[in-house]
């Protein structure tokens, strides 16, 4: 009988107060415990990606585009992830928006992202809220995000979409289901 090695996967993350590198833990310590070979790099810290199967990349949104590291990461390193299982997440306000004008606006893709999203043809693309304190917005920011169905400030990370996300990727790896998963998230 042969076995299969495991994949070896990048979990790649660029964060601006931190969210993202919480999700990009997450999805890395799930596949972990799947059985995967997983590696958590900042993307400014990223190795060379010769030795990998597959990369998870994920960016804060700033402006409604991913973060300068992680649009340049992934335009400097496009050869080395073309041909490759590539999963792309961002991490924003839009997901977390409420009432029919935020839930539209939470769906809709900005143009930024949806040209990297073309270019980079990753397997599955998601978006995730993130933590969104009232402390140092704006009272402009504060009444857009009132205006579009915000309706409370802090955590908004949805951990049960992560985790469905993470099986995802989980199964199109072939990774056996876990029998604990040893998350520190809810």
């Amino acid at each position: 009988m042969t076995t299969t090695p495991a994949p070896h996967v990048a979990v790649l993350f660029a964060t601006a107060q931190g969210s993202t590198r919480d999700i990009a833990e997450f999805i890395h310590e799930e596949l972990v415990s799947r059985g995967a070979n997983a590696e958590l790099h900042d993307i400014e810290h990223a190795p060379d990606l010769t030795g990998f199967d597959s990369a998870v990349i994920g960016s804060a949104i700033h402006n409604m585009e991913l973060l300068p590291e992680a649009s340049a990461y992934i335009r400097h390193n496009l050869p080395s992830l073309t041909g490759k299982n590539v999963w792309l997440f961002t991490v924003g306000l839009g997901p977390a928006l409420r009432g029919p004008i935020g839930r539209w606006a939470g769906r809709q893709i900005p143009g930024k992202i949806g040209a990297v999203i073309a270019t980079l043809h990753p397997r599955d693309y998601a978006a995730f809220a993130g933590k969104y304190e009232r402390e140092g917005v704006s009272w402009r920011a504060r009444a857009m995000f009132r205006l579009l169905g915000g309706t409370r400030y802090g955590d908004l990370r949805d951990w049960d979409a992560v985790r469905r996300w993470a099986d995802t990727i989980a199964h199109t790896l072939q990774l056996p289901h876990a029998s604990t998963i040893n998350t520190s998230h809810p």
